[in-house]
């Protein structure tokens, strides 16, 4: 069965509701928007559209590969979609969370999160070397169960379109009950703040109720409103260095680290470690500010971080 590309399908609601919201802000806080950082993230999220389209192909003759040797037989239905959505979005925060705590996969991630503004344009800041950091590979328990490759792409897309509309401001909070299940701006705000309680915390797609089972969910707190953007800003509105920067990092920091096992770690470990200490990782911020958990300290502003320290 060929089913279309739900993501294809809402690029002209993105765009449409993307200049809305321009509005919005040109009425209400021009501080939302920035010209040059909003072109920044449509750069980036039209070179992530080549990427996917260079990719993409390969991606889904080895989903089709893997498929012949599947568990279970798992038909075309309603409830087939359905499970599928959910594990799927399960697979998500999987690789969300994996994508924060082991650099390989945050050299990837990392283009999402460098904009220091969070309006709907942020959404489009997608990454260009997914396929080069194995993003792919979360999904592939899915095949290896029985879904259907092309059902499995189809219930991503529609993950993909939901998360669009939690990248903004505008929004406040949802009702109570919504914001119980499901992931909404509030919950995504906290994802992209740089505030020490809020670094590594709603990994969440459409389910916020993971990071409630596996300990992950802050909460958005009036007294302590997000700062968004990377530990070390950006810095700059090239795109080039927005796509590649952390793996130019990383291939610095493998370069001069002594020692094989430090080379590795740089790979692996988490974003912030360091051989010699030198760099603060997300729990070290944590426990610096005394907000460890979901602590009720306060969150100090956080010193920049020196010239080297890539990642968070």
């Amino acid at each position: 069965m060929t089913l279309p590309n739900p993501v294809d399908l809402a690029i002209p609601a993105f765009v449409l509701l993307v200049l809305a919201e321009m509005v919005v802000a040109r009425l209400k806080d021009r501080r939302r928007y920035c010209p040059k950082d909003t072109l920044t993230s449509l750069g980036l999220g039209l070179g992530s559209s080549v990427a996917g389209l260079l990719s993409g192909g390969l991606v889904f003759a080895l989903a089709v590969w893997l498929h012949q040797f599947r568990l279970f037989d798992i038909p075309w239905t309603w409830w087939a979609f359905a499970l599928c959505f959910v594990l799927d979005d399960l697979a998500y925060y999987v690789f969300h969370r994996s994508a924060h705590r082991v650099r390989w996969f945050w050299a990837s991630h990392v283009i999402h999160h460098s904009s220091q503004h969070y309006n709907l344009s942020t959404a489009l800041r997608q990454t260009w070397t997914g396929f080069f950091s194995l993003a792919f590979i979360f999904r592939l328990p899915l095949f290896l169960i029985g879904f259907p490759p092309a059902m499995v792409f189809f219930c991503a897309g529609l993950n993909l379109v939901y998360q669009f509309w939690i990248h903004t401001e505008t929004v406040g909070r949802m009702p109570r009950w919504f914001e119980a299940v499901m992931n909404t701006p509030s919950h995504h705000r906290v994802h992209h703040a740089v505030n020490a309680r809020y670094l590594d915390r709603n990994y969440a797609g459409v389910f916020i109720v993971w990071d409630k089972m596996f300990g992950t969910f802050e909460p958005e707190r009036d007294e302590d409103r997000p700062r968004y953007g990377i530990v070390r800003q950006l810095g700059s509105f090239n795109i080039l260095w927005a796509a590649f920067h952390e793996w130019v990092g990383i291939a610095r920091d493998v370069r001069t680290a002594p020692g094989w096992r430090n080379k590795w770690n740089y790979l692996v470990r988490e974003p912030g470690w360091s051989h010699d200490g030198s760099r603060e990782t997300s729990e070290m911020i944590r426990a610096r500010a005394g907000v460890e958990g979901t602590g009720t300290g306060e969150a100090p502003p956080l010193p920049a971080p020196d010239l080297h320290a890539h990642g968070r």
